[in-house]
């Protein structure tokens, strides 16, 4: 089982092995359907080293000029489309404990 610790470090091995500077934050994403969840963001100074985190990893781009309304530092992402929750992403794994 992948455990939250787990998907930490292999995160955190993967920026040390190339040198990427990370920094996280929270954002509530809600669907139309009025469906909300809590993200950790994965923040790289520059688009390329997202890019290769996003490679390595998966998931999806978040521009927070375009994605939290306007720029506001405290805005929601408004998502399109239909819920689905994401409990596995390439080689990380949201724990059991909290996938209920």
């Amino acid at each position: 089982m992948t455990c939250a610790r787990h998907s930490f470090t292999l995160i955190r091995e993967f920026c040390e092995a190339r040198a990427l500077v990370l920094m996280t934050r929270q954002v509530q994403a809600i669907w139309p359907d009025h469906k909300y969840e809590n993200w950790r963001l994965y923040c790289f100074a520059d688009p390329a080293s997202a890019q290769l985190f996003l490679d390595h990893f998966g998931g999806m781009m978040f521009d927070p000029k375009r994605d939290r309304e306007n720029g506001h530092a405290r805005g929601i992402w408004r998502r399109t489309g239909e819920y689905k929750r994401v409990l596995d992403l390439g080689p990380l794994s949201v724990p059991q404990a909290l996938r209920n």
